[in-house]
């Protein structure tokens, strides 16, 4: 009888371990489920941009030079006045002329007037509209006719360079917004007007100027500046949007886990358009109020191992032989 009872204990003990040893293999197991981000499907705007740098300079930049070597003798313009063609800059004499009244100057006031009024000065003129940038001379600086006296520029442009894997996407006449790292709380709406049809490598990498030219220039804008560029390539307003994390491309087919209210998350094969990297335009596949399922780990746990329904399958590793 004592045997009995005996063998019947073990045979309870040993139960008990199985039973708590299942119950702790089953939490293990479930503790390891993946967790959801649930992101509704919502009616947005996307603009999908282009992001480059570069540096304001003249659209077309002229040197003015005077036909002959000689002095200045009166300047009438000055550094980024907007100055019309045709316009006076300066009064100059020639290398002569300077000499002839230097020496009726010291012969007095009555010399010096009768032939500074029988040979009169030369007239520098603007040879197009724009804006002066540089004034390189002061009244009685001589100067040879090979020196720029004056520096003027049509317009200010901002030369962008760009990555030659982004430039089949850049088009003449696109909209641009242009950020001066001077003046970062004022964005100048832009137009692309001119693409390099040469490129420049720098450590192997390629790129392209691109001519983007501010809609209004503002005064303060100055030759020389560094900007920011965003290109504004597609832009489409009211569409449905999900994070391009969600997305899974298997098999030639785009999917999502959506959550079905009662029962198990399910795949669903959608069509997607634009995407700016972080979320995408859902063309056909969801409506408006659908909830996307995003897989997410907690801190400090693997990815491996196939937790992840939309990570790559895992590859055993294989140790040093």
């Amino acid at each position: 009888m004592k045997s009995s009872t005996k063998k019947l204990s073990w045979i309870l003990g040993g139960l008990v371990v199985v039973v708590a040893a299942g119950f702790y293999l089953w939490k293990k197991e479930d503790g390891n489920a993946p967790a959801f981000r649930e992101i509704p499907v919502t009616a947005g705007d996307l603009d999908v941009t282009i992001l480059s740098t570069g540096t304001v300079q003249p659209k077309n930049r002229l040197e003015i030079k005077a036909p002959v070597a000689g002095r200045i003798e009166q300047i009438l313009a000055k550094e980024g006045q907007q100055i019309r063609k045709g316009q006076i800059l300066a009064w100059m004499s020639s290398t002569e002329r300077a000499a002839m009244l230097d020496a009726a100057r010291a012969q007095g006031a009555a010399e010096y007037k009768k032939w500074s009024e029988l040979y009169l000065a030369t007239p520098v003129i603007a040879p197009i509209a724009g804006t002066l940038i540089l004034k390189n001379v002061e009244p009685g600086q001589t100067f040879t006719n090979t020196d720029a006296i004056f520096v003027m520029s049509d317009r200010l442009t901002v030369k962008a360079q760009v990555d030659e894997t982004d430039i089949a996407q850049i088009k003449l006449k696109e909209k641009a917004t242009i950020v001066l790292d001077a003046y970062p709380q004022s964005p100048l709406p832009a137009t692309v007007d001119q693409i390099a049809f040469d490129a420049t490598t720098v450590n192997n990498v390629t790129t392209y100027l691109v001519d983007v030219i501010p809609d209004k220039t503002p005064d303060f804008m100055r030759s020389g500046m560094t900007a920011n560029v965003t290109f504004t390539i597609a832009s489409k307003k009211g569409i449905l949007l999900v994070p391009s994390e969600a997305l899974r491309v298997s098999q030639g087919r785009t999917e999502v886990l959506v959550k079905v209210p009662g029962s198990k998350p399910a795949l669903r094969e959608v069509r997607t358009g634009i995407t700016d990297g972080r979320n995408t335009e859902v063309v056909e596949g969801l409506d408006e109020g659908d909830v996307v399922l995003v897989t997410q780990f907690k801190l400090g746990e693997k990815s491996a191992g196939g937790s992840n329904p939309f990570g790559p399958p895992s590859t055993p590793r294989r140790g040093r032989q």
